[in-house]
């Protein structure tokens, strides 16, 4: 090994002991590279330069061929260029293997033909890095599809994310290396990566998001128990069937119509019917899925620990799941302030809301619970009882005064809590209640 190598070895060892990456790029073709004037080595570090500037205070800047700094050293000049340091890049991409100043060395000297060549170069990182100016009208790809995928895989994910949350469609072969892709993007992106760019997905757009992650068949793999539910029919009316899944795209779709923004209440409309892949039982010519909301909430936690959400969003996500079925149902007095009482009870009557529109369903319990809403407002003194106060003293044969108002409230609080929910048991209730004061 030459002293010039020796030398540029010697610094990628200071660096690493300093807590980062550093390799010399294709020692072999660098050598073949080097002409008559001084030695020049490439060298890949996840290292600052103000970071380097400590080690090395003559180090300088500079944008030369994407190196991003220069430092002269005894032997040789040395070159600086970022490190790939994408965790989904496939394995055989995230070693830089040649470098443009190297490239344009090897063609001038004919020692390299240029198919040969490495297809990663090092680049400083970019967003949009790896795509296609979006102004042109779709989502692409650069260069070749499928190798500027294997470069780092969440560029399927964050395509899918650009076309949902910029309505853009997604080119042919872009779309065709995705769907090639699937799998790898599944195999070399962590999860929480994964996740991390769904976050950035508008709440308005992830329906859209959400169908392209099944389509793309990413979704297949990352969350299995959602893609399942294409498979589970349900009755959306009297006369029509509907996948559970296109079900839950609507509901996501109409969630954000009340409630712009609600990036977490939309993720809650996604998994808000995924108990029914557990729950479903065909019987007298329907489908049913008892307690759904129950078990998907259990699957939802599951589901989301392993995408490594955090517990408090958990929790949250989990909650609207188990709840989301209650304002669905006729509510009496003592329901609606049980309702009311939730935490969370504007989102679930959105959900409630979004989930009528999505089937074209009757509104008919929904309006009468947003009355009993507002009548919740209503302190309990202020509230009418059953029987009044007349009637109650014909029943009884009690004579004005304070006796009669205490009966009249007791039935009051029976009928709020839902023991007393007629006319017949409010009689009943009376008589019951004159007889135990008479004892």
């Amino acid at each position: 090994m030459s002293q010039s190598f020796k030398e540029a070895a010697s610094i990628c060892k200071t660096i690493m002991r300093n807590g980062y990456d550093a390799y010399v790029v294709n020692a072999r073709l660098q050598e073949k590279a080097k002409g008559s004037e001084a030695m020049e080595i490439d060298i890949c570090t996840d290292m600052t330069l103000a970071d380097l500037q400590k080690i090395y205070p003559s180090t300088e800047k500079t944008g030369t061929d994407t190196a991003f700094a220069i430092y002269k050293a005894e032997s040789c000049i040395i070159f600086f260029y970022p490190a790939d340091s994408e965790d989904g890049s496939h394995p055989e991409e995230c070693v830089a293997m040649v470098t443009p100043r190297l490239l344009k060395k090897l063609q001038d000297t004919g020692e390299m033909p240029l198919h040969l060549a490495c297809p990663y170069l090092p680049r400083p990182k970019d967003v949009h890095d790896g795509f296609a100016d979006l102004g042109s009208g779709e989502i692409r790809l650069l260069g070749l599809p499928d190798q500027t995928l294997r470069q780092n895989y969440l560029r399927a994910v964050r395509a899918l994310r650009f076309s949902a949350n910029y309505n853009l469609p997604i080119e042919h072969n872009t779309w065709m290396a995705i769907l090639r892709s699937a799998r790898r993007v599944l195999d070399y992106v962590s999860a929480s990566d994964i996740i991390d760019e769904w976050r950035k997905v508008e709440a308005e757009t992830m329906a859209a998001f959400v169908k392209l992650l099944y389509e793309s068949m990413i979704l297949h793999g990352l969350i299995p128990e959602i893609a399942a539910m294409a498979r589970i029919k349900q009755q959306k009316n009297e006369t029509e069937e509907e996948t559970v899944f296109d079900h839950t795209l609507d509901v996501m779709a109409n969630y954000p119509h009340e409630l712009p923004y609600d990036w977490y209440g939309t993720l809650a409309c996604l998994f808000h019917d995924v108990g029914k892949l557990h729950t479903a039982e065909f019987f007298d010519g329907r489908w049913t899925f008892y307690q759904h909301h129950r078990v998907g909430a259990k699957v939802t936690r599951k589901i989301l620990s392993r995408l490594h959400f955090p517990p408090e969003e958990t929790d949250l996500v989990c909650f609207l799941v188990r709840h989301h079925m209650r304002f669905h149902f006729m509510l009496t007095d003592r329901g609606i302030r049980r309702f009311k009482a939730l935490d969370e009870y504007p989102r679930l009557i959105e959900m409630v809301r979004a989930d009528i529109k999505a089937r074209g369903g009757s509104y008919k319990e929904f309006n009468h619970n947003m009355k009993m809403l507002d009548r919740s407002d209503t302190p309990e003194d202020m509230l009418e009882p059953l029987l009044n106060g007349g009637r109650i003293m014909q029943l009884t044969g009690l004579k004005p005064g304070p006796a009669v108002g205490l009966l009249r409230d007791a039935l009051l609080k029976a009928q709020i809590s839902g023991d007393v929910t007629n006319v017949d048991e409010a009689v009943a209730f009376v008589a019951r209640h004159r007889a135990a004061d008479s004892l």
